[in-house]
């Protein structure tokens, strides 16, 4: 892991490089996922089969794309306690801070005459994405409960999850528990462009939903990219991202695990340490090449580090915000003595994980706000994903006519200015009656 000085020519330009990274697909990769959208839009539940058949399970029919009560009741019996009792703790901590992101309905009655206000309403039909792995072997029981609880929490009359199945054609078990403990009303097996395709269209046996969310890899973030305007969407998430500031009262073990716990998820993941203390940066590479030694996934986890990591030693902790502000990750970790102290200078991060006992993958798992988070600079203007993802929000305007008339030559005079007659008229016919 290479050290800069920051600011300096050859830090600048290795920051400019992992900011500028974005999703890094191909033409190809846009062709191929926009032929699988017109396709499944075409052709429904046979080109979700023949993608599925190709790709993962050959021998999965269309009368066996949804998930049925008998295999979930199976699933039960599949999982054990310590397992169960892990997804209720994790289930019930994210439900708990979801609950206080829920908006109510209001009215104002300010002005004499008026009154003005908003309903909140929950979208009718929400998609969950749920990447597969490994065949199934790792199942992302994490991004279930995710999509799900938000969700359920606004209100969504109709949950539908889409997720691969494995290649004989079923779901693993701990995903379908926690699907139904994250209140996910039904689960089908599909993955991919061809799945985004289906909720965002419709088969005919997955309907048609109003807002697509939950993370992917490129086909799945291309095809949600794509539909977005049709069906509503979280984000256009890229590559996982830390990036950790760290003073000398951190533990440089803990920080070379933390950077290395995003590095092995992709090739184009980033892991950045900022730091003032030489002595820590100096630590933090040694053992960043030490623990690369005996991880499973060393070899995606260098080839993202050589790539997009680095340290950055800076002149001190105010100049380490700022750089963060610029990189505006995804995830932010704050390995300092004082933690607190800093917050209310940080402007750009998708999460802020406080302290030397918070890495990253507590709020993966267990914390409660959510892990779906804005990467690649876009925690500049984007949130989490949350509540209001599954919400609308619908004006309410009402005038006395009194209060219209009060108000109609104000009305008339700023419709003329911009040209739009009849608006004016609509109003002047009230006056004249």
């Amino acid at each position: 892991m290479k050290i800069y000085l920051y600011p300096s020519e050859a830090a600048e330009k290795r920051v400019a490089a992992i900011i500028d990274r974005g999703l890094s697909y191909t033409r190809k990769d846009y062709q191929d996922v926009t032929r699988m959208l017109d396709d499944v839009k075409k052709n429904g539940d046979n080109a979700v089969i023949q993608y599925t058949n190709r790709f993962d399970a050959p021998t999965l029919t269309a009368d066996q794309l949804e998930v049925t009560d008998r295999e979930i009741k199976a699933a039960r019996k599949m999982v054990d306690r310590a397992f169960m009792h892990a997804l209720d703790r994790a289930a019930s901590q994210i439900e708990i801070f979801h609950q206080h992101q829920v908006t109510n309905s209001w009215i104002q009655a300010d002005r004499p005459g008026v009154l003005l206000g908003q309903m909140v309403n929950p979208v009718d039909a929400a998609g969950v994405y749920v990447p597969g792995a490994k065949g199934g072997e790792t199942p992302l029981v994490s991004s279930v409960l995710m999509g799900g609880i938000p969700a359920k929490i606004a209100g969504v009359k109709t949950i539908a999850m889409v997720t691969p199945p494995t290649r004989n054609g079923s779901i693993n078990p701990h995903l379908l528990v926690a699907a139904q403990k994250a209140g996910i009303h039904k689960i089908y097996k599909a993955g991919s462009a061809w799945a985004i395709a289906a909720l965002a269209y419709g088969t005919e046996t997955i309907p048609k939903v109003n807002v697509i969310v939950g993370p992917g890899n490129i086909y799945v973030t291309l095809a949600k990219k794509i539909v977005a305007g049709t069906v509503g969407i979280d984000m256009i998430a890229g590559p996982s991202e830390i990036l950790v500031i760290a003073d000398q009262s951190a533990n440089p073990e803990y920080i070379a695990a933390d950077l290395l716990s995003q590095a092995e998820h992709d090739p184009l993941a980033s892991a950045i340490l900022i730091t003032d203390q030489k002595e820590i940066a100096q630590a933090v590479k040694e053992a960043v090449a030490k623990q690369l030694e005996t991880l499973k996934r060393s070899k995606i986890a260098k080839e993202s580090i050589q790539k997009y990591g680095g340290i950055m030693i800076v002149p001190n902790l105010t100049i380490a915000i700022e750089l963060a502000n610029r990189f505006a990750p995804e995830h932010l970790e704050l390995q300092v003595e004082n933690p607190f102290d800093f917050v209310s200078q940080i402007r750009n991060a998708g999460a802020v994980f406080l302290g030397n006992h918070t890495p990253e993958p507590v709020g993966d798992y267990i914390a409660g706000p959510n892990h779906v988070l804005p990467t690649a600079g876009t925690a500049k203007f984007a949130s989490a994903l949350s509540v209001d993802h599954f919400i609308k929000k619908t004006s309410l305007i009402y005038y006395s006519e009194a209060a219209f008339r009060k108000e109609a030559k104000d009305i008339m005079l700023l419709a003329e200015t911009e040209g739009l007659d009849a608006h004016a008229r609509s109003v002047r016919v009230r006056l004249q009656k």
